[in-house]
């Protein structure tokens, strides 16, 4: 999907913004409403945003201080990400919520006039300028929808789900690879319904197919549903493999959700 670095970093800023809406009201006490993701509340998904906008914006411009900070991050514990937000329990909602919007301002600034193609360190895999947006973008949908979550508020789906779904796809062997599974040698076609009604097609094949809308397909794929909640048709064995691991998402294997209790 060749997308011009200003369309990304114009939709980055508008996930952005939904985000922002849901944020800018909150009292103080509503930051600490606990979200879908265990031991984690509404504050700790977005110092997680920030930290990690911070850490992205480093590996633009200076990339031997974040393999300092990865290096620094990862001796922490295998699961640094919780240890991460454990820092910023404390901090105000006033000054969690600036901290966020000054993190993210200073990664669109610096992502302007990059090559889309120049490889960036990260965590795991580097990443091109490209990869590297679009997985922030993912990563702001993906924490974003816990906060709405918490909430109780139901999105609007849009037009930029097609970078998170993108980007679920093209997930699919770190999806296995990360699960300790050998990637599979035979195609999955996903053929997902956009919220304007248009269709969104990749890969080929018939025997394993994945068909649904785009919002459900981006939920599975960033863990924030379990595929029994959702109206995914799922064929062939590793079609369905693949939707009982996908993940978005860097870092080590995650568990999924849960199926809802009640239906």
């Amino acid at each position: 999907m060749a997308v011009a670095i200003d369309e990304l970093l114009t939709d980055l800023a508008a996930e952005t913004g939904s985000l922002d809406a849901l944020l800018a009201p909150l009292p103080a006490d509503r930051w600490d409403l606990p979200t879908p993701a265990a031991g984690w509340a509404i504050r700790d998904q977005i110092s997680h945003l920030a930290y990690f906008d911070g850490a992205t914006a480093l590996s633009v411009t200076d990339e031997q201080r974040f393999r300092a900070v990865v290096a620094a991050d990862m001796a922490r514990s295998t699961d640094f990400a919780d240890a991460l937000v454990g820092d910023y329990r404390d901090m105000p909602a006033a000054e969690l919520l600036t901290w966020f919007r000054a993190a993210r301002a200073k990664l669109i600034d610096a992502f302007r006039g990059c090559d889309p193609s120049r490889r960036l360190p990260w965590y795991g895999s580097p990443m091109s300028v490209a990869s590297s947006i679009t997985a922030r973008l993912m990563e702001t949908w993906a924490h974003g929808q816990d906060v709405a979550d918490a909430l109780g508020v139901t999105r609007a789906p849009t037009a930029r789900l097609r970078h998170v779904a993108y980007l679920g796809v093209r997930t699919l062997p770190f999806s296995f690879t990360v699960h300790g599974l050998p990637v599979p040698d035979e195609p999955v076609r996903v053929e997902l319904t956009a919220p304007d009604g248009d269709r969104w097609t990749w890969g080929s094949g018939d025997t394993n197919r994945i068909t649904g809308s785009a919002l459900d397909f981006c939920l599975v794929v960033t863990q924030r549903r379990n595929i029994a909640d959702t109206g995914l048709v799922v064929a062939g064995p590793v079609a369905q493999r693949w939707m009982s691991v996908a993940q978005a998402f860097a870092g080590p294997p995650a568990p999924g959700r849960q199926p809802e209790v009640t239906r």
